[in-house]
């Protein structure tokens, strides 16, 4: 089984390339990804998978599925670009891997029963659909899920950060600034709780931290500043403490609010991130696989101070992000223009195909090997319930 996944990727080698350059070469924003969603499930429909197009109302999702029954191997792509800026970040080669790994695993299903699952997730730069998959559902009747992140180490799947966004708007009486009516205006407010926040940090727990930006502030000199946004995000390594945070933020702003007599509201400007939850066992056994793919030299897990989607999904499933460096120049910066380019690089392009075949191999070890699948998910109930 496992020489028949590494011969099958050896056929599909050039289709995955074209996939990862034509999603390179068409950068699309978040949640508008056209050509890149009807590219991956064409190539999906040529393999027979059983597709639902515009998943829950989202244009460009998708969630397709070969097979039936458990256990149910879910690998996730990813492709958008960031704004303006293309595909710094490499989601072009999310897509290509998982598409080869599923289609891998898929030719050989027949035999060892089981399913594929792939699921089409755009909007990673705006809240990421993932988020509002895990809240409707959809990974419930998921065994676990697979996915690689391009980046300029390889290193084992790790941690990442509970992100809450919140967004503070403040209202006061218009006027002109030159008729001083000795009242607060919206701005006062702000900067206030600005100013507060930056003292209360000092006693949040380790690693967690607000950052904020003004957005509006005001018109004119000339005029009073009567309306107020600034947004924030809460950081921390679990959401729990995050929440404590947010409930400090939210009785900040209702007693500043009420000290300088001006309207406030707050509110969520986007979906909040759980913090990923490690899977030793998971992450072991896809490290095997890669090794025994070509890739060796592998860190150990990498800790992340950014918000991953993927740690929503991960609060339901066994999950791993593992990072697979796709840069031979180790001068070139994630995130850059020069990153971007390495993606379709033909250094690049070996790294994906073998862990393409490592993804693959690593749903094949958890379908055969009722034992291993037992480990993970042992792992990941005694984690959610608080138990080493």
């Amino acid at each position: 089984m496992r020489q028949e996944i590494s011969s099958y990727l050896s056929t599909i080698k050039d289709d995955i390339l074209n996939l990862s350059k034509y999603i390179h070469e068409n950068p699309e924003d978040s949640f508008h990804e056209f050509k890149a969603y009807n590219y991956i499930i064409n190539m999906l429909k040529n393999n027979n998978f059983n597709i639902t197009e515009h998943y829950l109302d989202i244009p460009t999702a998708f969630y397709a599925q070969y097979g039936t029954g458990h256990p149910k191997i879910c690998y996730i792509c990813e492709y958008d670009a960031v704004k303006d800026l293309g595909h710094v970040v490499g989601h072009n080669l999310i897509s290509a891997m998982s598409i080869a790994a599923s289609l891998s695993l898929s030719k050989i299903i027949p035999k060892i029963g089981g399913s594929v699952v792939v699921i089409g997730c755009p909007g990673e730069f705006l809240g990421s659909s993932k988020v509002t998959m895990t809240k409707q559902g959809t990974f419930n009747d998921i065994d676990v899920v697979l996915m690689a992140h391009p980046d300029v180490i390889t290193a084992e799947s790790g941690s990442s950060m509970a992100i809450i966004p919140m967004k503070i708007s403040y209202k006061s009486k218009s006027g002109f600034t030159y008729r001083k009516t000795k009242k607060h205006t919206a701005l006062d407010a702000c900067l206030f709780v600005f100013n507060t926040l930056s003292l209360l940090s000092k006693g949040f727990e380790d690693n967690c931290t607000i950052d904020g930006i003004i957005l509006k502030g005001g018109d004119s000199p000339y005029l009073l500043p009567s309306e107020t946004e600034s947004k924030f995000y809460i950081r921390c390594p679990k959401m729990s403490m995050a929440c404590e945070i947010e409930k400090k933020v939210q009785e900040l702003v209702k007693t500043t609010s009420y000290l300088m007599n001006v309207d406030c509201s707050v509110c969520l400007y986007e979906l909040p991130y759980d913090e990923l939850i490690q899977n030793k066992n998971l992450s072991r056994i896809f490290s095997h696989n890669l090794k025994e793919s070509g890739i060796i030299d592998i860190d150990p897990p990498k800790d992340t101070n950014s918000g991953l989607s993927l740690g929503t999904v991960s609060q339901v499933v066994p999950c791993i992000h593992p990072y697979i460096s796709i840069c031979e120049d180790k001068n070139i910066e994630y995130s850059s223009k020069e990153f971007s380019e390495a993606t379709i690089s033909y250094y690049a392009q070996d790294k994906i195909i073998k862990v393409a075949q490592a993804l693959a191999l690593t749903g094949l070890d958890l379908i055969e090997n009722a034992s291993l699948l037992n480990q993970v998910k042992k792992e990941f109930f005694n984690v959610k319930n608080g138990r080493d």
